[in-house]
């Protein structure tokens, strides 16, 4: 049985609004909070598809839309988790450290040395809210492989500097997780940034829309093409 027009939309508007978050994410590094401007050092991101047991953010709990993992080419990884907070759509929380281990095949560990929290009422830089950074102490832990592109869970709890606590359990659903190693280039303009948006958000489209392989191609040359044909800022 297919999807209704309506479904398919509205599936579509979801997961444009998702990689609009992860776009966010990828081009506002949390170095930001420690630089004078932008960092793009980004060269590898995962992203899980599952749901969150538990989040908990200074004792106040959320579900989440997304969990992606990070690296960066000055060593920092973390596990950044896109908050479903009706009253913040920019509420991001990330467990960031520097030290990772992997004392088995499927086990993957990182000690948490800050949590990095963006929301909208954070200042901004080429737009994008800069994190408010904690130093913090913890671990996360995650059941899985990023060589097999498998993962079944991630756990991670941290206490920051004045006592607040935070806390992650994710569970896969099973499916592959998205890995990207991303090539580094100068930052992008803002209509380079935009078309890298748009090709994401149609990919996710296709995806959603079961396109198959072949089909691929047409469809994205099709989806690019409306995008377009909308008016950019300074035109509106």
């Amino acid at each position: 049985m297919g999807f209704s027009n309506d479904r398919v939309l509205d599936r579509f508007s979801m997961i444009s609004r998702f990689a609009q978050l992860i776009a966010t994410v990828i081009v506002c590094w949390p170095a930001l909070a420690l630089a004078a401007g932008p960092v793009y050092d980004v060269d590898l991101y995962a992203l899980m598809s599952g749901s969150c047991r538990n989040v908990t953010v200074a004792g106040r709990s959320y579900s989440c839309k997304a969990v992606a993992y990070f690296h960066t080419l000055r060593g920092r990884s973390e596990f950044t988790v896109v908050l479903d907070d009706p009253a913040d759509k920019s509420h991001i929380i990330s467990f960031s450290g520097e030290s990772t281990e992997r004392t088995q095949d499927n086990l993957f560990e990182l000690a948490v040395d800050r949590m990095l929290l963006k929301s909208s009422d954070r200042p901004r830089v080429d737009g994008l809210p800069v994190p408010l950074v904690e130093m913090s102490t913890g671990s996360c832990r995650q059941v899985g492989s990023f060589i097999t592109r498998q993962v079944s869970t991630i756990t991670c709890a941290a206490t920051d500097q004045n006592g607040k606590k935070y806390e992650l359990s994710f569970e896969s659903d099973g499916s592959p997780m998205t890995l990207r190693r991303l090539r580094q280039s100068t930052l992008p303009s803002e209509r380079q940034r935009a078309r890298q948006i748009a090709q994401l958000e149609c990919r996710l489209k296709a995806r959603a829309a079961q396109v198959l392989p072949r089909d691929t191609t047409a469809f994205m040359i099709r989806c690019l093409g409306e995008d377009d044909s909308k008016p950019v800022d300074g035109q509106r």
